[in-house]
């Protein structure tokens, strides 16, 4: 039997190891024999461990740094028939539950490229691959973890050494499940594997009580979704109690405890201690729970940007400039907006230094016109000396007989806006007023890229915002939903209705479910309505008794 199967695997070294593991023993790289360095079969039959009464497993795994269709395209029909198979293999063959053998086979686009060329017979891609499984078992980590949003370098290092099946791991699968049944969207699970392993480690039960204990801090369970996305160290241990003394710290401060979660981004990375020692810092200077709630309120991102940091960079500049501190304090309150954007990478009062101007006329500018602090990317002092034709001199005697033109003049990113805006300056004025609401920074580069996201006039773009404000959610809710799916504003007010429409009456889901969720409101209503024809059917069947979060559908 062994000597069979062994001829039916050599057809196929190129892409195999073998690994070879006593009984009960990690998986070591130095036991790991790779078939092209067997000479011969009889010299595998010869071997005493084949014979042996307590034989070693083996275990046969796809060589993951395999290049050989690297930038191959495929055609949408030979991958769709490549989906299938996996899918049919996953769900028929292994046992997978649907939604988990769906999402596998749809979200796991190189893994398939792989399999795709170990086919021969490209007339059938189905049947061979079909055929394929049947005598060659695949390691499931790798298009699980791909379909979770990792990357292939990133895959590597977490693929277990001992398994290749996923049911083998039943802790993880077990923990996967609860975030899925909570409403975390796959996709985005891939990130908390790899900045939180343990959490997929935890015995039954366990990783549940941890997400109600942040609820019992007065958190809505949307909250804790997105809170869970951006920090999954979290849910490492207990309750992280800094994380609960930055909500002591807001109390008072016209801040709902959900607020938080609405800024973060799963872009960042947050220290929640050093977000407390600025809340702290900032009381120490003299801020009242009202100053801080006028800050929070004006520019949100001071908080999270760089976990709090940009301020201490800040108050040690105006301090430098010979500001006190109360005059500082008072300065954030009267201008908030100057904490936006990459404060702390391009200061226009180090610009003001580079060019030579004295220290007294800094601080003078500073306090009449705070507004040159704003986080606008500036040209190099050398190349705009060069542009504009004056001496280091001169650009000093304009800026201080009008500060205002700091901004206009140095600025990087306004002389881009103004060259791609053409003839329709009006239509980019409306448009960048609009952005400016949602909290993004005049001339930076964000704001930008927004501007190139977001399609249609001003007016356009505020009826279509409106229609969710309308609908019944936050104006701060709409603003934090949209920064996270910009594409949502590219659709009709008509089209943003009836998928709200759809949403409650035929879906029977509340309003908020999407603002975990945004990109629900970025789909077809006719690919929804096929989605959710199958939980429904599945719910009438008995088979599914709870509702699932919207996220787990796409």
């Amino acid at each position: 039997m062994i000597h069979r199967r062994l001829c039916k695997i050599s057809s196929f070294y190129k892409m195999f190891s073998i690994h070879i593991l006593p009984h009960g023993s990690p998986m070591a790289p130095e036991k790991c024999i790779d078939l092209r360095s067997c000479l011969s079969l009889s010299s595998w039959k010869n071997q005493s461990f084949l014979h042996s009464a307590r034989s070693p497993v083996l275990k046969i795994s796809f060589c993951t740094t395999s290049t050989s269709s690297a930038g191959t395209r495929i055609s949408r029909v030979a991958r769709n028939e490549a989906q299938n198979a996996l899918f049919d293999y996953l769900h028929s063959t292994r046992g997978f539950h649907f939604t988990d053998a769906e999402h596998i086979s749809k979200n796991s686009p190189i893994f398939l490229q792989r399999l795709l060329s170990k086919v021969e017979n490209e007339q059938d891609i189905g049947w061979s691959l079909s055929r394929y499984f049947r005598y060659n078992p695949i390691n499931e980590f790798e298009p699980f973890f791909e379909s979770l949003g990792l990357k292939p370098s990133e895959i590597l290092p977490l693929l277990p050494r001992r398994f290749m099946f996923l049911i083998e791991d039943d802790l993880m699968l077990e923990n996967f499940h609860v975030l899925c049944n909570y409403g975390v969207p796959r996709s985005k699970i891939g990130k908390m594997f790899k900045q939180g392993v343990e959490i997929f480690k935890y015995e039954y039960g366990v990783l549940s009580s941890k997400l109600e204990a942040y609820e019992e801090l007065g958190l809505s369970k949307q909250a804790i979704i997105k809170l869970v996305i951006c920090c999954p160290t979290l849910l490492i241990g207990g309750v992280n109690q800094d994380f609960v003394g930055v909500l002591e710290e807001l109390k008072g401060s016209d801040s709902e405890n959900d607020w938080i979660a609405q800024c973060l981004s799963v872009k960042n990375t947050y220290h929640w201690n050093r977000m407390l020692g600025m809340l702290v810092f900032l009381k120490e200077m003299g801020c009242s729970k009202t100053g801080l709630g006028k800050l929070i309120r004006e520019c949100p991102g001071f908080l999270f940007d760089d976990s709090g940091n940009k301020i201490y960079v800040l108050v040690a500049l105006l301090m430098k400039l010979g500001l006190k501190t109360k005059e500082i304090l008072s300065l954030l309150l009267q201008y908030p907006h100057i904490l936006a954007g990459k404060f702390a990478h391009y200061l226009s009062v180090h610009f003001l230094f580079e060019i030579g101007m004295e220290t007294e006329e800094i601080t003078k500018i500073v306090q009449t016109h705070p507004q040159v602090l704003g986080s606008c990317s500036l040209n190099k002092p050398r190349a705009l000396l060069t542009r504009l034709k004056v001496s280091r001199d001169e650009l000093c005697d304009i800026i201080k007989k009008d500060p205002i033109q700091l901004s206009t003049i140095a600025s990087r990113s306004k002389r881009k806006l103004l060259q791609d805006a053409g003839d329709n300056r009006l239509h980019l004025l409306e448009k960048t007023n609009f952005l400016l609401k949602l909290g993004f920074v005049e001339n930076s580069d964000e704001m930008v890229r927004a501007l190139k996201q977001f399609r249609g006039r001003g007016d356009q773009l505020q009826e279509r915002f409106d229609c969710l404000v309308d609908a019944g959610l936050d104006y701060h809710v709409v603003s934090s939903m949209i920064r996270e799916a910009p594409a949502v504003l590219n659709q009709s007010r008509d089209v943003i209705g009836n998928k709200i429409y759809f949403l409650e009456k035929h879906l029977g889901y509340p309003l908020q479910s999407v603002v975990t969720f945004p990109t629900y409101l970025c789909y077809d209503i006719e690919r929804i309505r096929l989605r959710f024809s199958m939980f429904r059917w599945l719910k009438e069947k008995g088979v599914v008794k709870q509702p699932i979060a919207l996220s787990t559908r796409y």
